[in-house]
């Protein structure tokens, strides 16, 4: 924990600065699992907007906790989006997350911080255990693409029968 204040230290106004100081453990995410702490952070804030079998629309404000130096949506923050959105996607209660096992990710634009984005996941096919997805991050207000994931996962589970 110390070594991630370090890190966010320098980025952080004195308002988050204090946020982070005060964390002693960070809440998992998904149930029954143990979510990283950069993962808590980079979705706090997104919003589920649509939910249907294989499709998943939220929407998410570029917060300035994850922008680069130049004030764009950090890579990094787009490739968490796409890995969790993505096995969102094809998650089913109760049973364990997938784990990935590739990612593509095309990075198309940028998103400055302030600009609200809409997320899309679709479950592309499975086979077996196997899955894939594909997550697309767009610039609400002008629909301007700004990247499109394509993740595949994998996940076996035991019969219910």
């Amino acid at each position: 924990m110390e070594k991630a204040r370090e890190m966010l230290q320098p980025k952080l106004n004195q308002e988050e600065s204090d946020a982070v100081s005060r964390l002693h453990s960070v809440p998992s995410i998904r149930t029954g699992d143990n979510a990283c702490f950069y993962e808590f952070f980079t979705l706090t804030g997104i919003r589920v907007d649509r939910v249907q079998p294989g499709f998943i629309t939220c929407s998410f404000k570029v917060p300035p906790r994850l922008a680069d130096r130049n004030g764009k949506l950090a890579s990094g923050t787009i490739a968490t989006l796409v890995d969790v959105v993505g096995g969102a996607v094809i998650h089913e209660e109760g049973l364990p997350m997938h784990v990935s096992v590739d990612m593509s990710i095309s990075f198309l634009s940028t998103a400055n911080v302030g600009d609200e984005l809409e997320i899309t996941s679709r479950l592309l096919g499975r086979k077996g255990g196997y899955s894939g997805t594909i997550v697309v991050l767009k610039n609400k207000a002008t629909g301007e693409l700004i990247a499109e994931g394509r993740h595949s996962l994998f996940g076996r589970h035991k019969s219910k029968m």
